[in-house]
């Protein structure tokens, strides 16, 4: 039996950041995840994907994100169980919940806090007939590493961020970049949108719209594809590539957790975001792109602020009766983090009387 203070599902950044604000609080954590490595999509889909959002990075990979949040933490050992799957859950007489996973692993903890991201989840695919022969012969849904485009003849289809960004990322690499979309309208970020544009009028990205992509031409390997104009379908035409990427998102599934009693609503786990995040299970919270509430937005740094306080409701419920002080890492540093007042440096004690 694995203890801990707080069982987090998912070691994706939202679960890492976590482990960092749950350390503040001299709480203990210990990880699931079904990948055989953290950082969940960021390091196992699109780990040369270039993220724009964090503050404090105009640009970082989500590989070097998922490097960087896993340094940030490691100060405070916190372990991991990889290549297993969060199975089950069974409530204790004292509160506390035992988790096993599908390979019999069993875990305990006073709290549980689900970051599985999307859960478990497969891309979704066009309906093209012979797509599925191409699969890995130039074909794919997801792009670890660009360098296996450099110089190649790349095509693009979908409208979304992921679409966008690599369009804008790959322009630089690849030989020649296509991105089909079958509206004139994007739903992704204006900046990116207009960076795509500002591209296109370079001559550095073919953008065709309102557009769609219905065949693949090739023996073996894809050699083109075959294009539609969403408003005349009788005329199409082949754009000759080395690749097909269509980043169509992810069509999510929550799995087991889906069984274990949650409110669900459009396959997210309904949280109190009013107060700490938890579900309608106490001692049960979800946090990051897993969950939903009025308002929501799937980010990263969403994510960060619903660990952050999901952690300070966590530290109630362990440490029932006994008041936390919040101190900032700028004065106390990050071992000087207790939960109590007796070290904090006067002028912070001042500041909060």
């Amino acid at each position: 039996m694995i203890k801990t203070d707080i069982l987090i599902i998912g070691a994706g950044p939202t679960g890492l950041f976590a482990v960092f604000e749950a350390g503040l609080l001299k709480l203990k954590c210990h990880l699931i995840d079904a990948l055989p490595q953290p950082g969940g999509q960021c390091s196992e889909i699109y780990p040369k994907k270039p993220i724009y959002d964090i503050p404090g990075f105009p640009e970082v990979l989500a590989g070097d994100l998922t490097t960087n949040l896993l340094e940030q933490c490691k100060q405070f050992e916190p372990g991991f169980t990889l290549g297993e799957r969060a199975e089950t859950i069974e409530k204790q007489k004292d509160g506390s919940f035992i988790v096993t996973t599908n390979k019999g692993t069993k875990h305990q903890a006073p709290v549980v806090a689900i970051a599985g991201g999307l859960g478990s989840f497969e891309p979704r695919k066009p309906l093209i007939d012979n797509i599925s022969s191409f699969e890995g012969n130039g074909v794919e849904y997801f792009i670890k590493d660009p360098e296996m485009y450099r110089n190649k003849r790349v095509v693009i289809s979908g409208g979304g961020d992921s679409a966008l960004d690599w369009s804008i990322f790959l322009s630089d690499i690849a030989s020649e970049v296509t991105l089909i979309h079958r509206r004139n309208e994007f739903r992704g970020a204006l900046d990116s949108v207009d960076k795509v544009q500002e591209l296109k009028n370079l001559g550095k990205i073919n953008l065709v719209t309102p557009a769609e992509v219905i065949n693949i031409v090739g023996h073996h390997e894809v050699e083109a594809v075959v294009v539609a104009q969403s408003k005349n379908i009788e005329k199409e035409f082949e754009i000759e590539c080395d690749h097909f990427i269509p980043l169509f998102g992810l069509s999510p599934k929550l799995g087991p957790i889906g069984n274990w009693g949650l409110e669900i609503e459009k396959n997210a786990i309904v949280v109190n975001n009013a107060l700490d995040y938890q579900t309608n299970i106490p001692g049960i919270f979800a946090i990051g792109d897993v969950n939903i509430y009025p308002g929501k937005l799937k980010l990263i740094l969403c994510g960060f602020h619903e660990a952050t306080l999901m952690c300070q409701a966590a530290y109630q419920i362990i440490n029932p009766g006994k008041k936390y002080v919040l101190k900032y890492t700028t004065v106390s540093g990050v071992n000087g983090f207790d939960g109590t007042r007796k070290e904090a440096p006067k002028q912070v004690i001042k500041a909060i009387d």
